[in-house]
């Protein structure tokens, strides 16, 4: 199984994405950054970036219900935490990846490792 802890800030390179005004509470925004989909939920103004990908199917993750800071797979009901990338529920088993997020000027960043 995939280790599900967000990828440590220090080792990665972060890029904008967006404006942070773009997002409201509870909405999402779809981005596409060096081939790797990626969804950015915004919880209560803290922004969270996880791979829009479902380990089980390869399905859109991001089109699923939001509860929490639990996202549901719209194709089989696996449910993801938004906050790290794990797996919580059948039918998947593995973790998914779970990128740091930061606001600095209004700006959505979002880190990847540092090539």
């Amino acid at each position: 199984m995939r280790e599900y802890t967000q990828l440590d800030p220090e080792n990665c390179e972060f890029v904008v994405v967006g404006d942070a005004g773009e997002i409201t509470n509870g909405e999402r925004l779809f981005l596409e950054v060096d081939d790797e989909y990626l969804v950015i939920f915004n919880i209560a103004g803290d922004y969270y970036a996880i791979a829009d990908l479902c380990s089980h199917d390869d399905g859109p993750l991001g089109d699923g219900e939001l509860e929490g800071d639990e996202v549901i797979c719209p194709r089989h009901g696996a449910r993801f935490n938004v906050r790290t990338g794990e797996a919580l529920t059948l039918p998947a088993v593995e973790n998914i990846p779970a990128y740091p997020v930061r606001v600095r000027d209004a700006m959505i960043e979002v880190g990847f490792l540092k090539e």
